[in-house]
C-alpha cells in the first residue's frame, strides 16, 4: 500500500465512524449555536458594528467547538485497544496523523458551513469585502487549528484529565494563529483593508506547523 492510500484509509475510517455515531458533529453544533445565540442575545449591534465583531465571534465559537472534536475523534482509539493495535501496525505513523487531521478539518469545516448562515441571521451580516478571501480564510484557519490540535490531542492522551490538558496545550500555541484569522476576516467583512498581509502569515503559520506536526508525531505517538 502506497502512503497516500494508508492516509485514505484512516480518513475513511473516520468518517464511517462519525456518520455512525454523529457525536463530534453534534456536540460541536450544538455548542458553537450556543455560543454565538448568547453573543447575539447579549447586545445588538449595527450592520457596520457587527462587521467589526464578527470575526472575533466565529473564531472563538471554532475554537472552543474544535477542541470538543479534537477529544472525542482519539477518544475512539482508546476503545478495545485500538491505539495499541495502530501502534503495531505497519503504516507509517504520520499516516495516521494526517488521515485524522484531514477528518478533524472535514468535520469543522461542514459545522463552518451551518454556522455561517446563523451569523448572518442573528447579526444581519454582509460582508463589504471578497467573498473569496473569507474562504480562503477558513480553509487556512481551520487547518491552523486542526493540525496543531490533532498533534496536541495525541500528546495529551497518556494523562489523566486530557479533556483539560488539550485546550492549556492549543490555545497559547494557537494566539498568533487566531489574531490573523480574526483580523483577515474583520478586513474581509468591512472592506477597510486587505486581508492579504494576514492571509501571508496565516499560509506561513500552516506550513511550519504541519511540517514541525509532522516530524515530531511518530515521536509522541509512540511514547507510552
Amino acid at each position: 500500500m502506497s502512503y497516500w492510500t494508508h492516509v485514505r484509509a484512516h480518513l475513511m475510517k473516520d468518517l464511517r465512524l462519525e456518520w455512525r455515531s454523529r457525536d463530534a458533529m453534534n456536540a460541536m453544533g450544538f455548542f458553537a449555536v450556543l455560543v454565538i445565540a448568547i453573543f447575539s442575545f447579549s447586545f445588538e449591534p449595527s450592520t457596520e458594528e457587527a462587521r467589526v465583531i464578527a470575526g472575533g465571534i466565529i473564531w472563538v465559537a471554532i475554537l472552543f467547538a474544535t477542541n470538543v472534536a479534537l477529544n472525542q475523534s482519539w477518544a475512539r482509539e482508546l476503545r478495545h485497544h485500538v491505539l495499541d493495535a495502530l501502534r503495531l501496525a505497519p503504516a507509517p505513523p504520520t499516516a495516521l496523523f494526517l488521515g485524522k487531521a484531514l477528518g478533524n478539518f472535514l468535520f469543522v469545516m461542514m459545522l463552518e458551513a451551518i454556522m455561517v448562515p446563523l451569523i448572518v441571521v442573528f447579526y444581519n451580516l454582509t460582508a463589504a469585502g471578497s467573498t473569496m478571501d473569507l474562504f480562503l480564510i477558513a480553509i487556512l484557519g481551520t487547518w491552523a487549528l486542526v493540525v496543531n490540535g490533532t498533534f496536541f490531542a495525541t500528546l495529551a492522551l497518556g494523562t489523566r484529565m486530557r479533556e483539560m490538558m488539550l485546550p492549556l496545550l492549543l490555545f497559547p500555541i494557537s494566539i498568533p494563529a487566531i489574531l490573523c484569522m480574526v483580523q483577515a476576516t474583520t478586513a474581509a467583512l468591512t472592506g477597510d483593508d486587505s486581508p492579504l498581509e494576514y492571509i501571508k502569515l496565516l499560509a506561513g503559520y500552516d506550513i511550519i506547523f504541519t511540517v514541525v506536526c509532522l516530524l515530531l508525531f511518530e515521536t509522541v505517538f509512540q511514547a507510552e
